[in-house]
């Protein structure tokens, strides 16, 4: 009997593993922040931010954790991305203790007409008590002169704790426009 098969006999239904099942999608406007609270029972979660644009110009976004319905907010998280200018310019950006994730940063968006950000993200163990809480991420944005960035890096919150909401916010002013959705992973 092939694998799969048997895989199905075992487990007594169909397996899709890798699947992406929607959490939930915010669609907003003019908010501080972005907060999802039920992230389910997945060890992997997949997030978009569409289309982002900003109040205020030359900004970037954060990440923060719930643990326990409490908001993280010491600077406990560390994070190194690499940075892309339209100039051709690039640049690592990184910090061992910060009271956030950071990305899209060096991407810095501006609030000028057809300046935004577009962003994936995936976060690792935010669930399971006894690891850490990873994240890595791939953004792109036009930023507060009018030039494209790019972005790209991890983080950590090297605290072994069970994540139970994600906060996103920028670094200054309000998020004027996005589609944010939350996905989590199927396992087998």
């Amino acid at each position: 009997m092939p694998i799969g098969q048997a895989k199905f006999g075992l487990l007594g239904g169909v397996v899709d593993p890798g699947k992406l099942e929607l959490i939930e999608t915010q669609t907003v406007s003019n908010v501080a922040n972005v907060e999802f609270t039920s992230l389910g029972n997945y060890n992997v979660h997949f997030l978009t931010i569409n289309n982002l644009t900003t109040v205020s110009n030359n900004v970037w976004m954060q990440v923060r954790f719930y643990e326990g319905g409490v908001l993280e907010t010491a600077s406990v998280y560390q994070w190194a991305n690499l940075v892309g200018v339209g100039t051709g310019t690039f640049y690592a950006s990184k910090t061992t203790g910060n009271a956030y994730l950071q990305f899209m940063s060096g991407a810095n968006i501006g609030n000028s007409t057809n300046e935004s950000g577009n962003a994936y993200c995936y976060f690792y163990n935010l669930t399971d008590s006894s690891k850490y809480s990873f994240m890595t991420h791939q953004c792109i944005s036009m930023y507060d002169t009018n030039g494209m960035n790019m972005n790209f890096g991890s983080g950590v919150m090297p605290q072994a704790s069970a994540v139970d909401g994600i906060q996103l916010i920028l670094n200054g002013g309000n998020i004027d426009t996005a589609d944010i959705s939350l996905y989590g992973i199927a396992e087998s």
